[in-house]
């Protein structure tokens, strides 16, 4: 698993066993969407792998004016994977945006971002590597409608497992009636569990494109699934999920399903995370380790989640980037909307993972969803992280008891703070609080990403009626 080739001259070897027909370069705007162009091989010399390409980036969403649109995709080629859908022999390679006019990386593109975060890791002196290991979940459903106008709005998604389909009428073959239920679909066996080939079909495409796949699972939900990959470096683990994230969706695809990792697709079930395993490493040595503490956690590694919980707030706005993020973090649903630690439940904000020795030993914030960009999740956390570390800031915890068990009275009784209850929350969060992130992200990407999240999140979702309004105030 990992790198097939890591250097130009690998690169062409490459192409040439596995007669390469086209060269597909791809890129994550700032929702982390990826964007490809794709070149003949026999158009793609070295000299273009090594100066970039160009292209219009006036036309990617909160980027460039239309006067100063060109800009250059840098090819990374050790990135570089065999397409596994393409039906022409087509090779992937990940890029990072140049900016010509400063002559810069870009300061919008969130993968050079995330290398920002790494090299800040290195001046402040505290640590050379940090690592990262997201769990994406996922939903599998059969069908999924979508309406949105001026006097109607609305979904549907579907699943054979869906709990609401336990009268319905499924042809010849009749209904079979073994269902998950609602909060009933973690590590049921057959027939309960119906996606178990499309996940090994997902595990095994995921390893041909060169990640290192531990372990499948439905999850608690009825139609989920996760996906265990392990850990890399901060670029390398944000790499994995724009792959990983390609391969869940195309794979439902060709099997006549549709996959989402949107945080609450399901009232009343439990939602979407990205879990975010974190360590930071110095000269071959776990920072975060020391044996005989808490769940053997070192000062370092308190004063590291001390920064996230100082500032999750502004965190959220880029970790929890969609209305819908707000809707996955409410109590009871395993939500870990509340900010203090544990190693014993799911219900905090961060879960210490069991693990007796060096290599193990990590956080795990539990707040996160994919609907943030990877490379500028990580690298938020990092720089939160980093900026703990500095000041030494102290979480509040331990707290092994059901968090979910507390009322709110007693939750502010306590005066444990909690994750933001809305995107606007945490938007003038981030618009207040985002000096710890000042030597990575610029000014100009802060006041670019928080006004597109207004204007395409925040004031859309908040002007619409919904069925709720409905039934809540029709007859008031």
């Amino acid at each position: 698993m990992g790198k097939f080739v890591s250097n130009i001259a690998e690169f062409n070897s490459f192409c040439t066993e596995n007669e390469v027909e086209f060269v597909d370069f791809r890129f994550t705007d700032i929702k982390g969407t990826w964007h490809h162009v794709t070149y003949r091989r026999n158009a793609v010399s070295d000299g273009m792998l090594e100066a970039g390409l160009p292209f219009d980036g006036s036309s990617i969403d909160a980027w460039q004016p239309i006067n100063k649109s060109d800009m250059l995709l840098k090819p990374d080629i050790d990135t570089a994977f065999m397409d596994p859908f393409t039906a022409d022999s087509t090779v992937i390679v990940v890029c990072d945006v140049y900016d010509i006019y400063k002559g810069q990386m870009y300061e919008k593109c969130p993968r050079s971002i995330a290398k920002k975060s790494l090299e800040y890791l290195a001046e402040a002196n505290i640590g050379d590597v940090a690592y990262f290991g997201p769990e994406n979940e996922f939903f599998v459903f059969d069908d999924v409608r979508i309406w949105d106008g001026v006097n109607e709005a609305g979904y549907r998604v579907d699943s054979v497992e869906g709990t609401w389909n336990s009268s319905a009428k499924y042809g010849d073959m009749g209904n079979m009636g073994h269902r998950p239920g609602t909060k009933g679909g973690y590590f049921p066996v057959m027939p309960i569990d119906t996606m178990v080939d499309l996940r090994a079909e997902m595990m095994q495409v995921l390893e041909e494109v060169g990640l290192e796949v531990v372990l499948g699972h439905h999850e608690v939900a009825q139609a989920q699934g996760e996906i265990g990959i392990k850990f890399g470096t901060l670029i390398e683990a944000a790499d994995n999920v724009q792959k990983y994230k390609y391969v869940v969706k195309m794979v439902a695809h060709l099997n006549g399903k549709t996959a989402t990792f949107m945080p609450k697709p399901l009232y009343g079930d439990n939602g979407n995370g990205q879990h975010v395993h974190q360590s930071i490493w110095k000269d071959g040595k776990n920072l975060f380790y020391k044996p005989g503490n808490y769940a053997n956690l070192s000062e370092t590694a308190l004063h590291y989640l001390g920064g996230i919980f100082k500032h999750a707030k502004a965190v959220a706005a880029i970790t929890n980037a969609s209305s819908n993020s707000y809707r996955r973090l409410i109590p009871g649903f395993e939500a870990p909307s509340i900010l203090t630690y544990s190693m014993q439940n799911r219900s905090a904000a961060c879960r210490i993972p069991y693990g007796a020795g060096e290599m193990a030993t990590r956080i795990e914030t539990r707040f996160p969803d994919s609907t943030s960009c990877p490379y500028l999740c990580f690298a938020v956390l990092l720089m939160a992280g980093i900026d703990g570390i500095k000041n030494k800031y102290i979480p509040i915890g331990p707290m092994d008891e059901d968090l979910f068990e507390l009322t709110l009275d007693e939750i502010r009784e306590k005066k444990i703070p909690q994750m933001p209850h809305t995107l606007r929350e945490a938007l003038e969060a981030l618009i207040e609080d985002h000096a710890f992130l000042a030597p990575v992200f610029t000014e100009e990407f802060i006041t670019t990403y928080q006004h597109y999240m207004f204007q395409r999140q925040v004031w859309p979702d908040e002007a619409r009626p919904t069925a709720f309004d409905f039934a809540t105030t029709y007859s008031c």
